[in-house]
């Protein structure tokens, strides 16, 4: 037996080895780790988990609370008139939020109007036509604005992008439509370039980054072969794009779309800067010096005094968070109706 061993050049224990059952060997040989985690562990990350979720509704609730007592005197005041009034005199103790209400709206309209079709461009481009050099600096300087503070671009829009919008754009947008019927009053007012076009617009600067960012990183996820096997159909880029991207990613897409809304709504400083602080609303124009929420709340809340004044400022807050909530509630509602079509696509 010795001999055969030393024939087979193998050491006993080896051919030892070799002749047990693989579940034998590993029960002999191998020493497995205790479970590190166990029933009491996994219910206690369970509680932690519950816990998180439940303060954070808790927090949401009383912040909601808050708002409602504070503004309170004002909602005793006023109720829903407060919504369409437009009379804002501290003075006189008048207090209407449409003004307020109206600029909120409006420049964050004008903002998604010019910031998604050009964050589309930019996740376009730097996911499926920018040149490999070019992709990753590109999408940094990109990234970088978003950086930048508020203020910065309140600054900016005020003292270096007003007088250009004011000559280039406000004057001969008059020029060109003027007497035109419903055109020519958008473009009517003094062409001092702030007011609500000018927020607008400088709020598009804002939430490009946000907007473009998500939409790349949601194209990015897209899976290759899906991508791949519709060029090899032989479709363009952008029949992939709004074929095969845009469908793959709409929820990515719409969030994205949401977070530069809500960027756009809850902006502050930029926007006082160039809206004009306004609390009149004499006509539609968007050369019409105006107000936002957050605007009046950042100008007047340190100097209002108790009562009526702090609780309409309040009640403006309130209507702002009601703002938020229904944009979100609609974006829910849009994806599930976009997933409710493509389940009845064939």
């Amino acid at each position: 037996m010795s001999s055969t061993l030393a024939q087979s050049g193998l050491p006993g224990n080896a051919l030892d080895r070799s002749a047990q059952s693989p579940q034998a060997f590993m029960t002999q040989h191998t020493h497995f780790k205790a479970a590190r985690s166990g029933p009491v562990v996994d219910r206690l990350f369970g509680w932690l988990a519950k816990g998180a979720a439940l303060l954070t509704l808790a927090i949401l609730l009383a912040i909601l609370a808050s708002l409602t007592l504070s503004a309170w005197p004002a909602i005793s005041q006023y109720g829903f008139g407060f919504l369409t009034s437009t009379t804002w005199d501290p003075v006189k103790g008048e207090f209407g939020g449409l003004v307020m209400i109206y600029g909120t709206l409006m420049t964050s309209f004008i903002a998604l109007l010019i910031a998604v079709p050009v964050s589309f461009g930019i996740a376009l481009f730097l996911t499926e036509m920018s040149p490999a050099w070019l992709k990753r600096p590109l999408g940094t300087a990109i990234e970088l604005l978003a950086a930048v503070p508020s203020i910065v671009y309140g600054m900016w829009g005020l003292l270096v992008f007003s007088p250009v919008l004011s000559t280039w754009v406000q004057q001969p947008l008059q020029a060109w439509f003027k007497g035109v019927p419903y055109v020519g009053a958008l473009f009517s007012g003094p062409p001092v370039g702030i007011g609500i076009l000018s927020a607008g617009i400088i709020l598009a600067i804002m939430v490009i980054p946000f907007i473009a960012a998500v939409m790349r990183d949601v194209f990015e996820v897209t899976p290759a072969l899906l991508k791949e096997s519709a060029y090899g159909l032989g479709a363009t880029t952008w029949e992939v794009v709004s074929k095969v991207v845009l469908p793959y990613t709409k929820a990515g897409v719409v969030g994205g779309i949401m977070l530069g809304l809500g960027r756009a709504i809850g902006e502050t400083m930029a926007v006082t800067f160039v809206i004009g602080n306004f609390n009149r609303l004499d006509s539609l124009s968007l050369f019409q010096a105006a107000n936002s929420i957050t605007s009046a709340l950042a100008n007047e809340f340190a100097e209002a005094g108790e009562g009526l004044h702090q609780g309409a400022l309040m009640y403006l807050g309130l209507v702002l968070f009601f703002i938020t909530f229904v944009i979100l509630a609609l974006s829910k509602m849009l994806l599930a109706q976009l997933n409710k079509q493509e389940g009845l696509k064939s």
